[in-house]
């Protein structure tokens, strides 16, 4: 197989991390006799830095002429000490997946035994865990008309939806509920918002299109709730951007640390894949993040976007080879782990080379 592999490490520890998920997919392309060819380009801040663009014209050219994308975090931490900045590195982040029609995003919650106990939440409680998210990713608050007063005193932002925005996440999202558990579970707040009126009726007239499988439709105060409460009770959750975002970072809690949760955004072309969290710039440069999220967007890229499912497998039965042997980073050590055993991003990577190989 060949492909083009663009990397986008983006800002702080994105440029750590990525180094580890094109090493998985190199040491991939060598044992499978697969054509990996990699380019690299700039996002975010260090885009702005450098052109006064989050997102650069070459960029997204790059993105655009690519068959997959690994992408690793923006942010910086004079943004969120300055809300007002009219150019921000999260513009580049919306503007991408605007123009490669990325409308989405599936979260896999894939729980690993041996990090039970990294999690906050008791282990009987989290045990059987496995959830998949799709979470939309083009509409909503995030890309509605946004206004402020020139008193500053009053500012509204538009939460939007378009039928065929629900409809065509939703079919992707029972089609996968086809090849798991077949339940669906659907998020919305139809009690109090016109645009889940809308998006609750769209869902019911696709679900008819899927008698197989079961759906429940939840407010999402009641989805926050039980999400802690009862994991094990959802398979395939469908939501909108804005009440995706915030489950999808709470349900990072279930899996021990948002360094162990990857991401896809996807669309009907070039696939986008991520780990879920930040730059985190208090650990840039430091040896000290988790490359685990990285590793396994690597592996939803073999999958979803190449099809490539033994080689997937491979990849995360080396993440669970790793954990199973007693290795950490130390955001999922706890005190118990011996000191011998906690690694910095760069030997934790190469660790799972090793049971890679």
């Amino acid at each position: 197989m060949n492909k083009n592999i663009l990397i986008i490490p983006g800002d702080g520890i994105g440029q750590e991390v990525t180094t580890w998920g094109k090493q998985v997919l190199e040491t991939v392309a060598a044992k499978y006799g697969h054509e990996f060819r990699f380019d690299e380009a700039i996002m975010g801040h260090t885009a702005i830095e450098a052109t006064g663009s989050p997102l650069p014209d070459e960029t997204l050219e790059k993105a655009k002429a690519s068959d997959a994308i690994l992408f690793g975090a923006i942010g910086h931490a004079k943004y969120d000490n300055d809300p007002s900045a009219k150019v921000r590195p999260e513009q580049g982040l919306l503007k991408i997946r605007k123009e490669l029609g990325l409308y989405a995003n599936l979260r896999p919650i894939l729980l690993f035994d041996e990090l039970l106990e990294a999690s906050s939440l008791k282990p009987e409680v989290l045990r059987g865990t496995d959830i998949l998210f799709f979470r939309e990713l083009t509409g909503d608050v995030y890309f509605g008309e946004k206004t402020r007063s020139e008193d500053n005193t009053f500012a509204s932002d538009l939460m939007n939806y378009h039928r065929y925005e629900v409809e065509r996440i939703a079919r992707k999202a029972y089609e996968a509920a086809r090849t798991r558990n077949k339940k669906l579970c659907s998020v919305d707040k139809a009690n109090v918002l016109e645009t889940s009126r809308l998006w609750r009726d769209v869902v019911q007239e696709i679900a008819r299109e899927y008698p197989d499988v079961e759906t429940e439709h939840m407010f999402i105060d009641n989805a926050a709730m039980q999400l802690v409460k009862n994991p094990k009770k959802f398979d395939v959750v469908l939501t909108a951007n804005l009440f995706g975002d915030i489950l999808t970072d709470e349900a990072s809690q279930i899996a021990g640390s948002m360094g162990m949760l990857a991401s896809a955004s996807i669309g009907d072309g070039t696939g986008f894949f991520e780990p879920i969290h930040g730059s985190a710039h208090d650990i840039a440069g430091q040896n000290k993040a988790n490359p685990l999220a990285s590793i396994l967007s690597a592996a939803l890229m073999l999958d979803i976007a190449f099809g490539l499912q033994e080689e997937a497998k491979v990849v995360t039965q080396a993440v669970a080879d790793t954990l199973k042997a007693g290795w950490r980073t130390g955001d999922i050590a706890n005190a118990e782990t011996p000191l011998t055993h906690v690694l910095g991003t760069n030997e934790m990577g190469a660790k799972v080379l090793e049971y890679l190989r």
